[in-house]
């Protein structure tokens, strides 16, 4: 497996005690990946869709949100 065949999983910690519901990683995410549920708090609506840009951790004022990337061969 060569370097640009490297799977790579993405997840999205967001921690909802700690979000406000400002909607600054919803406004920055290049994918639409995140949105704000019906309590007002962050949450990864299309998982899937993440490129792991880390717009949304950098933004977030609170710290709420963590990407985590994992390479297959890294499990």
């Amino acid at each position: 497996m060569t370097t640009s065949e490297k799977k790579r999983t993405i997840t999205q910690q967001i921690d909802t005690e700690w979000c406000k519901g400002c909607g600054i990683c919803v406004h920055f995410c290049p994918k639409d990946v995140l949105e704000l549920d019906r309590h007002g708090k962050a949450v990864a609506a299309r998982p899937d869709d993440c490129i792991a840009c880390m717009l949304c951790e950098l933004r977030c004022p609170d710290l709420a949100i963590q990407i985590i990337k994992e390479d297959d061969n890294e499990r």
